[in-house]
């Protein structure tokens, strides 16, 4: 069964959001190993420069390289990642899922990742060029993990 940590900054606030993630969490259960590592996200002044943006992300990208192990394969996502259809993203799944390492799946700020995770990440993942929510884009990566071990397990799943 593949290991998988999910990293990501920000607290789930609304309660559908808690009760997505619980869902597809029990659903996964038959898949994969899953942990999820919620990190605080770094309070931000009311009008920010470019230096305190930038500082923001990388005390958070310490703490997420900080729950990173040397053999873990990390996808970052991020806009300028690689996109797959949901067929293509099973593949990489079972890909992922034979070679024995730890998949750690990280999901950054409202102001991104820093440099150095990205410099960390083994892949780079987007969803979309469009910017969602980090507490949404972990309801809809959980998503995109369960259909992808269903389509891997050639169990139906709808389109």
């Amino acid at each position: 069964m593949l290991p998988v940590l999910l990293i990501g900054v920000g607290k789930l606030k609304e309660k559908w959001e808690r009760e997505a993630c619980a869902e597809y969490v029990k659903r996964l259960g038959r898949f994969c190993a899953l942990e999820i590592c919620e990190l605080s996200d770094q309070p931000e002044p009311d009008k920010p420069s470019e230096a305190l943006n930038r500082r923001v992300m990388e005390k958070e990208g310490r703490e997420i390289l900080a729950r990173i192990r040397p053999n873990d394969r990390v996808v970052a996502l991020c806009i300028k990642g690689n996109s797959y259809d949901s067929e293509q993203f099973a593949a990489k799944l079972a890909g992922w899922s034979m070679d024995g390492r730890r998949l750690v799946l990280v999901i950054g700020g409202s102001l991104g990742l820093s440099d150095e995770v990205i410099a960390r990440a083994d892949e780079k993942l987007s969803f979309s060029k469009m910017t969602f929510p980090h507490q949404l884009m972990r309801v809809i990566l959980l998503e995109q993990l369960y259909r992808g071990f269903k389509i891997g397990a050639n169990e139906r799943y709808h389109k």
